[in-house]
């Protein structure tokens, strides 16, 4: 009797979940173009490091023309474990470094080259920058990317249809030889200057030589296919930043889209490629003696940092070595400076101890709730139903708080969806405005003049499909001298 008692009760239960787990609502179906899973850990990475290092280092020039003596690169102290330690210590995930720029010069031996450190006086000729750096990243636990310029001004057969198998086994011999690259790094530039020699090359071609070696590689260019260039070198993104742009008939360097559709991207673009914001410590991307003391302040890093990673973008900062083969005093200091005020301006996130509601939820259902907003969980969001592409949250910290930076980021692998979003405080009376914007994307962060308040509310305004967000902060970061 209690046997069957105990089956009858049992079936009860498993009733009783199963209706309730049928009253859960399926998630929103993706929107438009979205990342692939490498896309979404590259963005995840936000901040990593540009390294500009050849004979132009030397020669104290920003574009070598191929035909420098390479017995001119000659770093007397070169530490690679020194740029990755400095790295990990100011918050960068990663590295990419100029493996080959546009002087053909290669920081490794290449066997389709007679121009690289096999040439130099640089331990004999017998060095092999790739193989230090990349074995640097593992033991410091930062990523390890390339730079490989298309354009050589150096090769003998640079503007003939043989030249493109030449880069294309260029590519092959470095992407095979060096461990995982989280990013292959390409720009545009043909035969610029005068009477230069111009290539018709061949991107198929280098885009399956990639992902033969690499398929986890983002690749790096106007246009993508993994990351775009944002169409500016001063670290400013667009205010309004889709992570969608149509590339079809378009290609790197000449034929890329206008640097006003880069800085942006394109609503509805049928191609999710991300923006990338690169810019460099100094005025130059090659260090110079000149620009030891021209390191960018704080100050002007911090307003990078928000005009990038602020605006749904990554930041790739250029730290160039001296002609030492060592990253400057000076750009380390200030580097570090960079993660203290980062972290200063995020410690405390006045949201997560707040009360969020939200005027609609998907099917007022826990699990998309206002809740997971601040659980620190990337897969876990707040969302509405599919009809339902306006609505608000309303941020009740309980008493009085000071602040003045918000930061959302939408549920990316759903796709970009904001379109316009407004906040607002709550000063005892009313609503009053703060600022209306634009997009979100993975990673939106405004700044505002200090409010005190008690409430605060964003209103999404405009959606393409049903917003989804995966997170909400609140700070009050401290101000920083120029």
């Amino acid at each position: 009797m209690k046997y069957h008692l105990f089956r009858k009760i049992t079936r009860m239960y498993v009733i009783v979940i199963f209706v309730l787990v049928g009253c859960v609502p399926a998630p929103p179906a993706p929107h438009g173009a979205v990342p692939d899973p490498y896309q979404i850990e590259w963005q995840k990475m936000e901040y990593y490091m540009f390294v500009h290092f050849s004979p132009n280092t030397f020669t104290d020039v920003e574009w070598g023309d191929g035909k420098e003596d390479p017995k001119v690169f000659y770093p007397t102290q070169l530490d690679c474990r020194q740029w990755a330690a400095i790295a990990k210590a100011a918050g960068m995930k990663g590295i990419i470094v100029t493996a080959k720029h546009h002087d053909g010069f290669c920081l490794w031996p290449s066997k389709y080259s007679t121009h690289t450190v096999r040439e130099s006086l640089w331990k004999d000729g017998k060095g092999d920058i790739l193989r230090e750096l990349s074995d640097a990243c593992r033991e410091y636990g930062v990523k390890f990317g390339v730079y490989l310029s298309p354009w050589d001004r150096n090769h003998p057969t640079y503007g003939t249809a043989e030249y493109n198998q030449v880069f294309a086994n260029t590519l092959n011999e470095v992407l095979s030889s060096y461990g995982e690259i989280f990013e292959q790094w390409f720009d545009g530039a043909n035969g610029e200057g005068p009477d230069g020699r111009m290539q018709a090359y061949d991107w198929d071609l280098f885009h399956q030589t990639v992902y033969r070696n690499q398929p986890q590689a983002i690749i790096f260019s106007d246009v993508g296919p993994g990351c775009r260039w944002m169409g500016n070198e001063r670290g400013v993104a667009g205010e309004t930043n889709w992570s969608t742009m149509n590339v079809e008939g378009f290609e790197p360097g000449r034929g890329a889209p206008s640097t006003r559709i880069l800085n942006s991207g394109e609503q509805d673009g049928k191609a999710w490629v991300p923006a990338e914001t690169d810019v460099s410590i100094r005025p130059g991307w090659f260090y110079s003696a000149s620009t030891d003391d021209r390191v960018k302040s704080l100050a002007k890093l911090m307003d990078i940092y928000y005009t990038s990673v602020g605006r749904n973008s990554n930041l790739l900062l250029n730290v160039p070595p001296d002609r030492r083969g060592l990253i400057h005093p000076n750009d380390s200091a200030r580097l570090m400076e960079f993660r203290r005020a980062i972290e200063e301006a995020f410690a405390v996130d006045l949201a997560k101890d707040a009360r969020i509601t939200a005027d609609h939820t998907r099917g007022k259902s826990s699990r998309y709730g206002t809740k997971n907003l601040t659980d620190g969980k990337f897969d876990t969001y707040w969302t509405t139903d599919d009809h339902q592409l306006s609505a608000s949250l309303e941020i009740d910290f309980g008493k009085m708080q000071t602040f003045n930076r918000l930061l959302l980021q939408e549920y990316i692998p759903l796709g970009q969806r904001v379109k316009t979003f407004s906040v607002e405080y709550w000063d005892g009376g009313g609503w009053q405005s703060v600022t209306n914007q634009t997009t979100i994307g993975y990673k939106r962060i405004l700044r505002f003049p200090t409010i005190t308040a008690q409430k605060l509310k964003v209103t999404i305004v405009e959606s393409l499909a049903c917003p989804a967000l995966n997170r909400v902060g609140v700070f009050n970061a401290p101000d920083i001298d120029q």
